[in-house]
């Protein structure tokens, strides 16, 4: 498939997911569904788990496991907590930055310079993280600190005197609001689009347009330039870049270190979002990133629709506290899902000219249909039978959500070759 017709078969797959959420809005009677409200919390939400996604993209197409960047986000937030509450909002944003990077060069020293392998180092860079931040919050705003009287304690910094701004997209949110009239309305698919639109461009914080245009410009350096081919060079066979004269340490240096300024961003982010440092607020987000990044198969678009997806998720979960039963329209949308699934599959399997091998697949293909159909029937009962859900399972639902999509897409994934594999100069391969 060409790469333009990719990018048709993505647009088309969009189009069809919000006809399939107005279609489950007018069925459940749940506005929540497509609204601007849940619509722009999920863009907060989608953002900082987007760039620890994007952290990890560019350690691992470099060749080296990253588990290490929610260690890495913690100390991009509480270092941004610590020198914006001094010297405002642009100075947390370059301290979170070289807070993350901190700890990507730690990484990389552990990994590149001394092999250590990398799981074990990301989970030490887990550790340290929160180990050196309360170590750090003990020392600088404990009692007695000039800080501790301005509201600091050992677990949380003071206020940040100002945050980042927020805009709105023109024609479509300044001046009258036409898309909040028109989401109004609850008409099919125009007032869902409306919802969408209003709430991703309505009222936006600086940092998530920031972090949006980060996306096509990791594309582009990384698949465009000969800069990325080397980068993604040194993941697939760093032995053969380095016969042609690629400085491969050097190279996996510089991945790391913007991985961890990446995740770092991710955590100052949070810091503006709370307008303080707060202990634990970034709640696993670095691991939910990762999870994003290898559900979009090590690429920056599905990166994008992976830590969209968690955002929506948790979005509608904040939505729905007072009314626990938008979140039961998750039962109807994964059976309609499912009906889509298996009409796709049993097109493939009756069509005319199948090759030998799809036909000698087609027992059991027809009992990947039959599972398909029961849970489809299941999804759908629980959907008309349970009018509410306990708040602990709605809690749960975006994380429960991701490990489904991530088990499904699972199956057609491809890390790059040498990712998490020691190299040395000179050996042989």
């Amino acid at each position: 498939m060409t790469r333009v017709g990719k990018y048709h078969l993505a647009l088309i797959g969009a189009a069809a997911l919000i006809l399939l959420l107005s279609l489950v809005r007018i069925m459940s009677g749940q506005d929540d569904l497509t609204s601007s409200g849940t619509f722009n919390a999920a863009l907060l939400l989608a953002v900082p788990i987007g760039l620890a996604g994007l952290g990890g993209l560019w350690a691992e197409r470099a060749g080296v496991v990253n588990i290490g960047l929610e260690g890495m986000m913690v100390l991009g937030t509480w270092f941004a907590g610590w020198a914006g509450y001094q010297w405002g909002p642009m100075a947390a944003l370059l301290a979170g930055l070289l807070g993350g990077a901190l700890g990507g060069l730690i990484h990389a020293v552990a990994t590149v310079t001394f092999g250590v392998d990398h799981i074990i180092s990301g989970v030490a860079i887990n550790l340290l993280g929160p180990g050196i931040t309360r170590f750090l919050s003990e020392v600088l705003y404990g009692e007695g600190t000039s800080a501790s009287a301005k509201g600091a304690g050992i677990t949380t910094s003071p206020a940040i005197s100002s945050s980042a701004p927020e805009v709105s997209l023109p024609v479509l949110s300044d001046g009258p609001d036409l898309l909040g009239k028109l989401e109004s309305t609850h008409w099919f698919l125009l007032s869902d689009l409306a919802g969408i639109l209003r709430g991703v461009t309505h009222d936006v914080n600086a940092l998530v347009i920031l972090a949006v245009l980060l996306l096509p410009v990791t594309y582009l350096v990384l698949w465009r330039t000969s800069f990325g081919l080397r980068l993604r060079s040194a993941g697939e066979n760093p032995w053969a870049a380095e016969s042609l004269g690629v400085n491969v340490y050097r190279i996996k240096y510089l991945a790391v270190v913007v991985s961890g300024a990446f995740a770092g961003l991710g955590g100052v982010f949070l810091v503006f979002v709370s307008n303080k440092y707060v202990e634990g607020q970034t709640q696993g987000r670095g691991f939910i990133g990762l999870a994003a990044m290898i559900f979009g198969n090590w690429r920056p678009g599905g990166l994008a629709a992976g830590s969209s997806l968690f955002g929506y998720a948790s979005g509608l979960q904040l939505r729905s506290s007072g009314e626990v039963s938008a979140v039961t329209s998750f039962f109807l949308f994964g059976s309609l899902l499912l009906l889509i699934y298996i009409a796709l599959q049993v097109r493939k399997l009756v069509a005319p000219g199948q090759p030998a091998e799809v036909v000698a697949r087609g027992v059991k293909d027809y009992t990947v249909i039959a599972a398909a159909a029961a849970g489809a029937i299941l999804l759908f009962w629980l959907w008309r039978t349970v009018e509410t859900l306990p708040s602990e399972f709605v809690y749960i639902t975006p994380h429960v959500l991701t490990l489904l999509v991530l088990l499904v897409a699972s199956q057609h994934l491809r890390m790059p070759k040498a990712d998490g594999v020691r190299f040395r100069r000179g050996d042989q391969h």
